[in-house]
């Protein structure tokens, strides 16, 4: 039999393994138990447009997954020499008054929420891992968000810290509280690999791993999860068997009316013309990855690109191309 002190010693022991793996592995950097979690939201339900049994805790607290607020960039020559990203490096990127920025997935992996600002225009990137949503939206120059350890249909719910207010990424509305039911605008992201972006806008900025926080970037935490057919959190979509969950669709919305485009197909045909509610719409996917959809006057719509379980989870009256 073993003694009590022999069994604490085990225990002890364990933990320790424990401890090291997660470290080594980076798990225990993603997330910030350090900080404490600084009361809960205000979940009234008279200030919210959603039934809030739905929302889902993702991870223990407020800010455990911590948004990057002031982001550093460098430039391709030097984000390559210091092998802080490669080739075939999936990356969010934006292209704003003659300015290009690349924020690498193997860091919003960890973080979701980039607050930035080019010149004197803020915005807000955010990036669902478990959606595989990277939405940019015009930011309020005088709130930052933050990611409120909730879910919604495994989407992250985002909050802002002037209000607290939690936002839905996955369509940028406000769910619950002070701003519920407004709505953000979109600023385009496009999705691609790094060597096809740095091809396109050879003199980019990189978002730098120098984030002030202990992660171990070049580790992904997810496993296989963007090919198995499985998800994390309870998605109501998971059961529409149309396209494989995972698959990426580039979704639309005009008045009030939904629709979503397979990626796959578009990379297929390149281009395709289609009428969707009274709107003649003209839809391009070039050998990059870019999307442009523009309606038949020209106006521009800026589509979701996510995962097919969540888009249709949002939308399960979707129609599908």
């Amino acid at each position: 039999m073993l003694s009590i002190v022999s069994k604490i010693i085990i225990v002890v022991l364990a933990l320790s393994v424990l401890y090291f793996l997660l470290l080594q592995t980076g798990l225990l950097g993603r997330l910030n138990l350090r900080r404490a979690p600084g009361g809960e939201f205000d979940l009234d339900p008279s200030k919210a447009n959603i039934d809030l049994n739905k929302l889902r805790q993702g991870c223990p607290v407020k800010d455990c997954i911590p948004a990057l607020d002031d982001p550093k960039f460098i430039s391709a020559a030097e984000a390559e020499g210091q092998s802080q990203i490669e080739d075939d490096d999936v990356v969010f990127a934006v292209f704003h008054k003659g300015v290009a920025r690349a924020y690498p997935q193997r860091i919003l992996n960890w973080h979701e929420i980039v607050n930035d600002k080019i010149e004197n225009d803020a915005f807000v990137l955010t990036f669902c891992p478990l959606c595989g949503t990277a939405i940019g939206f015009e930011r309020p120059s005088d709130t930052t968000f933050g990611v409120s350890g909730k879910l919604v249909n495994s989407n992250l719910v985002m909050y802002d810290r002037k209000t607290e207010t939690l936002w839905q990424q996955l369509g940028g509305e406000a769910i619950v509280g002070e701003l519920v039911g407004q709505k953000l605008k979109a600023f385009p992201v496009d999705t691609l690999f790094w060597k096809d972006w740095k091809k396109l806008h050879p003199d980019t900025q990189v978002l730098s791993q120098d984030t002030g926080f202990a992660r171990n970037y070049s580790y992904y935490p997810y496993g296989s999860y963007e090919q198995d057919r499985s998800v994390y959190f309870p998605a109501e979509g998971t059961n529409d068997d149309r396209l494989h969950p995972k698959q990426i669709v580039w979704g639309i919305e005009i008045e009030g009316k939904f629709k979503a485009y397979d990626d796959k197909k578009l990379s297929e045909v390149g281009k395709l013309e289609d009428s969707f509610n009274g709107v003649k719409l003209n839809i391009t996917r070039n050998n990059e990855g870019q999307v442009r959809i523009t309606k038949g006057d020209g106006e521009r719509i800026i589509p979701d690109r996510s995962m097919w379980f969540a888009w249709v989870s949002f939308h399960p009256d979707t129609e599908l191309y």
